[in-house]
C-alpha cells in the first residue's frame, strides 16, 4: 500500500464521518443525498460507502427505505447520568412516556422467579407484560412479577394510565425502597422484533430490576428490553468533586426505570456498581 493511500478501514471511517457532518444540519425524517451522489463525491466505491451507511444504519443513525433512499433516524431517547457528590443524580428520560397491557394474568411464580421474590416456586406471582412507549414509538418490553398477595386488587388501568409505584404506594401500601438492577447488551427475539417494529435480532438493552419495600421484602422482579437503535445511556463523570453531603437526594428514574419509577417522595441513588439504593 503507497503513503498516502488510505486502507479499507481509513475510506470508511472517511465516508462515516462526512455523513454525519451531513446530518449535523438536517433533521430526523431528512433525506441524505443518494448512493451514487456520495461515490462521486468522496471518489469511493459502492461497497465502501454502503459499508459504512450500514455502520450508521446499525447504530440508529440512520434509516435505510427501499426504493426512497436514507434518511436521518429519529432521535434517541436519552437517559443521562449526572454526578452529584457521591451520587448520581438521574433527571427523567426524554419524550412523552405511557403504557400499552400486553398481557395482564395470575400465574405460579416458578423456581426462577420464585427465588427471586423469595417465594414458593407454587406461590401466585401477577404477570404483567406491557409495551413503553416514547411519544407514540415502541420503545421498551417490560415483564413484571409482582406476589399475587400484596396487590390483591390491581388493575389494568393502574398499569396503563400514571405511575405503577404511586399506586403501589397509594393504593396497595406499598412502599418501595431499594432496587438492584443490573444490564447488559443483547438482541431482539423474532416476537420482540415484532412489537417493538425493529428487525429480528435488532441490538437492544436488557434490564433487570429486584425492588424492596421498606420492610425489606422481594416485592417486584422486572426484565426490561429496550430498543438499543433508539435508548442510549450518557454518564458524566467529575473528578475531584468536594467531600460529599451524605443527604444529597437526587431526582428522577434510574436506566431502565421510565419516569416515575419511584415516587418523588424517594431519594434513589444509583453507586458507582450500578445498585440503587433509598437514602433518607
Amino acid at each position: 500500500m503507497k503513503a498516502g493511500d488510505p486502507g479499507a478501514v481509513l475510506k470508511r471511517e472517511r465516508v462515516r464521518d462526512h455523513i454525519l457532518g451531513l446530518m449535523e444540519s438536517l433533521r430526523p425524517g431528512d433525506a441524505i443525498p443518494s448512493e451514487r451522489a456520495l461515490c462521486a463525491e468522496l471518489q469511493v466505491s459502492r461497497p465502501t460507502l454502503r459499508a459504512a451507511v450500514d455502520e450508521l444504519v446499525a447504530a440508529g443513525l440512520l434509516v435505510r427505505e427501499h426504493g426512497r433512499g436514507m434518511f436521518v433516524a429519529p432521535e434517541k431517547i436519552t437517559q443521562e447520568l449526572v454526578p452529584d457528590h457521591r451520587t448520581m443524580a438521574v433527571p427523567p428520560a426524554s419524550g412523552v412516556w405511557t403504557s400499552r397491557l400486553l398481557e395482564f394474568t395470575t400465574i405460579a411464580a416458578g423456581a426462577r422467579v420464585g427465588r427471586k421474590l423469595r417465594l414458593s416456586p407454587a406461590a401466585e406471582v401477577v404477570y404483567v407484560a406491557r409495551l413503553r412507549l416514547v411519544d407514540g414509538s415502541p420503545m421498551a418490553i417490560e415483564h413484571l412479577h409482582i406476589p399475587a398477595g400484596l396487590v390483591p386488587a390491581l388493575t389494568a388501568r393502574e398499569l396503563e394510565a400514571g405511575d405503577l409505584y404511586e399506586h403501589l404506594h397509594d393504593r396497595h401500601g406499598v412502599r418501595v425502597s431499594e432496587a438492584a438492577q443490573t444490564m447488559e447488551p443483547t438482541v431482539v427475539s423474532q416476537a420482540e422484533a415484532k412489537i417493538l417494529g425493529v428487525p429480528h435480532l435488532s441490538p437492544a438493552l436488557l434490564f433487570e430490576r429486584l425492588t424492596y419495600d421498606t420492610d425489606g421484602r422481594a416485592v417486584e422482579y422486572v426484565h426490561s428490553l429496550y430498543r438499543g437503535d433508539r435508548y442510549r445511556i450518557v454518564t458524566r463523570l467529575t473528578l475531584g468533586v468536594p467531600a460529599p453531603d451524605e443527604h444529597a437526594a437526587p431526582t428522577g428514574p434510574i436506566p431502565g426505570m421510565p419516569p416515575g419509577a419511584f415516587p418523588p417522595r424517594e431519594a434513589v441513588v444509583v453507586t458507582a456498581r450500578g445498585d440503587v439504593h433509598d437514602e433518607r
